[in-house]
Parts: structure tokens; sequence; C-alpha cells
């Protein structure tokens, strides 16, 4: 039931926001075998640097979080800075929080379709009867009963949420963390699969590459620059001034072990042919040959957990930068109605359904493509909202309206030159490259890079029923 109230309830601590955040590491699952199979061992590398990438641009979210303590994350200070201008400002602040929408929306179909197919790989052994169920309708199936759950659970608030997440967190890094550590001790582990496959044998570092690369980049990132969802509740920390900062930095420094550290091993263990076999689901037979079968279905059920976990990390945000566009006006006021406790439920019901439509879409038209086709369109959204919330940091910084309000938290002197630097990153270098890789990436083709442009499109029509509504209610 939906109440009159359009404001989300102060309620967590850092600890609980970093519960709820702690999902991030599970990011990399869709993406090791794409980008060993594109990059080699140099993917390890890769995945170190975009975290580094996060800790500067989180640096400036850090701030944003604070200064616009009403803002809710990436959406709410786009919105908060270009909204306060022109009509065109308010449409570029919502364009961000759609793009940032857009960015995290997907993961629940991306990981439905990644436990389908783990289910798929694993349970005929152990129940024949799965041998005969096609990974697309474990994947649907999977994905109705989690979101069924998921909006259960949240309907109680975000702090039940969190408890949830406290639960989940268990199962997110533990699982994890023993399928990669293991083969250092069983001795599955080999140096030389790294040291002997850096780049592939064709790689020079030619124009094609750089394009390459640069997509590469723009895909990490939607995975290991994540970890500011921390930041987006800070409409919702008891005392945003500590909270805000705790909770991003410590989920940083996980993400900076996790993201290395997972990518290292399953190459090191597996090489490139093992994981090129395996792109979808490569943890599946890591874990099978350090585990055995009865080993593996015990780490897979509990990285299953995890995945419930990042759906639900998911959940959360996209539908709160859907009730921050319609708070601020930039989608339809039906969106901006929270439940009783303080929930955005009609949002995560249409976010459901949304997701719903993607699975059946991605399984049936592109199967080997799988998650990384989708996260591929899903990527260009994050592209936008980086972009433009980086360049919302600095005219925050500079203009006359912003500079002199109080920042509780601060990045250091001169950051804002930094974050118009990697604002420019992200809107040039980032979107040529990943358009670039996914036409070259036979396993991914243009179709999902039409498909991410028509989404953010539709923001257009979307924003513009949303003015006629506020002219109509004003006129009234």
């Amino acid at each position: 039931m939906d109440s009159d109230n359009t404001s989300l309830q102060r309620s967590i601590d850092w600890k609980q926001g970093l519960a709820i955040a702690l999902g991030v590491p599970l990011l990399i699952l869709p993406s090791i075998g794409t980008f060993a199979v594109t990059l080699w061992a140099f993917a390890i590398v890769a995945w170190g640097l975009s975290v580094l990438q996060g800790f500067i641009q989180n640096l400036a979210y850090g701030e944003m979080a604070t200064t616009f303590a009403n803002a809710s994350g990436l959406p709410g200070f786009a919105q908060a800075v270009f909204g306060a201008g022109t009509k065109t400002g308010k449409f570029i602040g919502g364009f961000s929080a759609w793009s940032y929408w857009f960015a995290w929306n997907p993961v629940l179909a991306i990981y439905s379709i990644l436990i389908g197919d783990y289910l798929s790989g694993i349970m005929p052994t152990f129940i024949p009867a799965f041998a005969n169920i096609s990974p697309i309708w474990l994947s649907l199936g999977a994905g109705i009963l989690i979101f069924a759950a998921l909006i259960l659970i949240n309907s109680k608030g975000v702090s039940s949420g969190a408890t949830v997440g406290y639960i989940l967190a268990v199962f997110s890094l533990i699982p994890l963390f023993v399928i990669t550590v293991a083969p250092f001790f069983t001795g599955d582990f080999h140096m030389e699969n790294i040291t002997g496959s850096w780049f592939p044998t064709d790689w020079d570092w030619g124009l094609s590459n750089i394009l390459v690369f640069l997509g590469i980049m723009a895909t990490a990132q939607w995975s290991a620059c994540a970890w500011e969802t921390a930041a987006i509740y800070g409409p919702e920390y008891k005392n945003p001034k500590s909270d805000v900062p705790k909770a991003l930095f410590v989920c940083g420094l996980i993400c900076l072990f996790s993201f290395v550290f997972v990518q290292a091993s399953v190459t090191g263990t597996l090489g490139i042919s093992g994981i090129e076999e395996a792109r979808v689901s490569p943890l599946l037979p890591m874990a099978t040959q350090v585990f055995g079968e009865w080993g593996a279905l015990v780490a897979i059920v509990m990285l299953i957990a995890a995945m419930v976990l990042i759906i639900q990390t998911a959940f959360n945000g996209s539908a709160r930068s859907m009730h921050s566009m319609a708070v601020e006006g930039n989608l339809p006021s039906y969106l901006s109605k929270v439940n009783a406790n303080g929930t955005p439920m009609r949002a995560m019901i249409i976010i459901a359904i949304f997701n719903v439509f993607l699975i059946l879409a991605f399984s049936f038209l592109n199967e080997s493509g799988g998650p990384a086709a989708i996260l591929s369109a899903s990527a260009l959204g994050y592209v936008f909202a980086n972009g433009i919330s980086l360049l919302a940091y600095y005219k925050a910084a500079t203009d006359p309206k912003f500079k002199d309000l109080e920042r509780p938290f601060k990045a250091p002197k001169g950051w804002k030159y930094v974050a118009l630097i990697f604002a420019f990153v992200n809107l040039i270098f980032y979107l040529v490259g990943i358009v670039y890789l996914n036409a070259t990436d036979p396993a991914i083709g243009i179709g999902p890079t039409l498909l991410g442009f028509v989404v953010l499109a539709l923001f257009a029509p979307l924003w513009w029923w949303a003015q006629k509504e506020q002219e109509k209610k004003a006129a009234a």
C-alpha cells in the first residue's frame, strides 16, 4: 500500500549500507570470460586500473553525497546540480539519472541468467531431471522467484533489506574467496598460465587494440567502480557525514583485492583456453576441478546465494533511481510514491517486469553472448551516468550557487579538475571504445549496443510526459 509520502527514511548506518553494497565484488562474474578471451592475462591489470579509477571517481561522489544530503546517489547529484538551472539543465540531470538506472537495472536479468547457467551445469549430475530443463527456463524461473521474494522483503523498508544483506554478505564473499583461493593449495594454479599469456598473439597496441582496451575499461567500470552504490543511500544514512565515506572506502578496498585476485586465480587455474570453453560460467569447471563434483555443488549453491545479494543491491539502487527522478519531476509522478515503510514499490514492480523481458529476449536471441551481451548494453548507461555526474561535481565546485555549500566530506584540493578529465574520458573515449568493442566481438555484436541506445533514448518521451504533467498541475 502506498502512502502520500515521497521521502526516504534515515534508518541505516554505514555498516548496513556496506552490507547492501557488498554484492559488488560479484559483478566480476559475467566479465571473467569475456575479458580473458579479449585481453588474455592482461585482464588482471585492467581490473586493477578500473578499481583505482573507482577511487578517483568515488572521492567526488562521496563529497557530493554529503553536500547534497537529500539527493539519492548519482541520480540525485546530477539532478540537484543541473536541475537548478535551465530546462535544458533539468533534462541533462534527468538523463544522467536515467542512464544510471539503466546501468543498474539489467543486473537482475544478468544474474538470473547466470544462476540458470550454473544450475544447468551442476544440477543434472545430482538430479537427472534437471538435464531435460533448458537453461533459459531455469533462468526465467529463478528470476521470477527472486524478484518476487525481494519485492516482499524490501516492502518492509531498506533496513529490512540490509538485514538480508548481512546474511547474504557471508554467502557473497566466502564462496568467491574459497573457490579462488583453493587452487593455490591444491596445486591447480599455474603461474605460467599468466606469465606465458599476457596478451593475444596478434596484440600490437595499434588503433584497433587501443579501442578494444578502452571498451574493456568502459565495461570494467560497470563492475569495478560500482561500489559507489554505497553512496546512493545518502538520504537514508543516519549520519551521512561519517557513514558515507566509511561505507565507500571499506567497500572500495574489498573490491581492489577481489577483482584483481579473482581474475588472476581463474586465469592461472584454467588457462585462457579453459576459460574460453566456459566463457559464461568459468567458476563452475574451476570449482569442479578443485573440489570434485560434490564440493563444487556446495560451492556453487553458495555462489548462487551470493548472486541473489547482487540482485538485491541492484534492485534497491535502480528503484531509488526511478524514485529520485520522479520526485525531481523527470519521470511521471506515479513513480514518486513510496509505501508506508518508505520503499518505492511501484518502481520495483516495473523493474521486475522489464528484467523478465530482458531474460527472455537475450536468452532466445543471443544465447552465445548471454549475460555479457546484456552487460555491454547496460555499460553504455554507466558511461553516460559517470560522465555527466563528474561534470555535475565540477559544476558544483565552480558555480556560485553551489561552491559555498557546506561539504562535511571533501575530496582533495583541485579534485574538480581530475573529475573533469574523467568526465571526458567517459563521454568520449569510453563511449567510442565500448561501441567498437561490442561491434567487433562475435559473441555480442551490434544488437545490444542498439538496444542500449534505444532504452536511453526512451527518456525523452518519458521526460516530456513528466513536464506536461507538471504544467497541468501548475495550471490547476
